[in-house]
């Protein structure tokens, strides 16, 4: 079924071939791809398989180095010396717009791919844990609310903040601010944990972000640069770390790491589907469409990982951990690709 699948996806593929609407002269052979490191594994696997289904191209180029990484490389400019698609697991900012638009990329498509979700994990012979969004803020907070006022964090274990937490050294491995990942994890856990805390409301409006996403320099958070391998990695060498994944790369490893519920729910397909997990986020890719007609393939590897053969249900993305768009978002998507729709 899925090998019929695959094979109705290259057939409605080949249709965009024969009605390119550029025919400038080819500036480079391969797609040159950057950007989020949750993104990395899926539009690989793509890249790999749209390869293999397309002779005629060759296998897209996928780097990894972070969202707004990815960002800064698409917006550069225009030509031969800039990559063709960033892959992203937040929305572009409107200041990472005008960037773009500033250095000539006017032509932007935005394509939703699916959804993915926040995860927090430790490793598998570790204590399991159910965290809510304020444990976590008072886990990596700089200063934290005292009957003194504000203080110095002054939490070493995780049961200092609360009794039901396991009796474990608190060393929590973050993504870096490179990250989509770390913007979706302050906005989606840190500010909404910190502001409920009265004291905190009690500061300045203006003053409460800055307050929230200060992190103690003690040692106990560390902040990844590099992709999920390097946060695996930190929990390999430290058994006490609590780190910070997309639920695909969970799933891929779940022999090695175990998930930790927040508030009360674990991290299924079944709750991220419902609505009923809370850190749950869509992913995205972006194309450059002054690039569509110069690097060979470029439209139809966006349709192609955008089908429902390889992205949908029942997917070799699905499989890999990407949560499929509702048919009818697909079908949106796609219609975007074919009109070159742009922001």
């Amino acid at each position: 079924m899925l090998c019929c699948r695959l094979l109705l996806a290259t057939i409605l593929v080949t249709a965009i071939i024969s009605v390119q609407v550029k025919a400038q002269t080819r500036f480079r052979d391969t797609i040159q791809i950057a950007g989020s490191s949750t993104m990395l594994p899926f539009v690989s696997i793509a890249a790999e398989e749209f390869g293999y289904s397309f002779a005629q191209f060759r296998v897209p180029v996928v780097g990894s180095g972070g969202s707004a990484g990815g960002l800064r490389q698409f917006c550069q400019g225009v030509g031969s010396h800039t990559i063709d698609i960033a892959n992203t697991s937040r929305p572009m900012r409107p200041a990472e717009l005008a960037a773009c638009k500033a250095n000539g990329v006017e032509q932007i498509l935005e394509i939703t791919l699916g959804y993915d979700a926040i995860v927090f994990a430790s490793r598998i012979d570790a204590a399991a844990f159910n965290l809510t969004p304020v444990q976590i803020f008072l886990a990596q907070a700089a200063q934290v609310p005292s009957a003194k006022g504000m203080i110095a964090n002054p939490y070493k274990r995780w049961s200092d903040i609360d009794t039901s937490l396991p009796e474990q050294q608190i060393v929590l491995a973050i993504p870096g601010t490179n990250h989509g990942t770390r913007e979706i994890y302050e906005e989606d856990i840190i500010l909404p944990g910190c502001l409920t805390m009265p004291a905190v409301q009690q500061l300045e409006p203006q003053a409460q972000p800055g307050f929230c996403s200060a992190i103690r320099k003690d040692g106990r958070v560390i902040e990844i640069a590099g992709d999920y391998t390097e946060t695996l990695a930190r929990l390999d060498a430290q058994h006490d770390a609590v780190g910070v994944f997309g639920v695909s790369f969970y799933q891929a490893n779940r022999d090695r790491i175990k998930v930790a519920a927040i508030s009360g729910v674990l991290p299924t397909t079944e709750t991220i589907l419902a609505g009923e997990y809370p850190l749950t986020r869509p992913l995205y890719f972006y194309v450059k469409l002054a690039h569509v007609g110069l690097t060979p393939g470029l439209l139809e590897f966006s349709r192609y990982l955008t089908s429902d053969a390889v992205s949908g249900e029942d997917s070799p993305l699905q499989d890999a951990g990407l949560i499929p768009l509702m048919p009818e978002q697909r079908q949106k998507m796609l219609q975007r690709i074919i009109t070159q729709q742009s922001l």
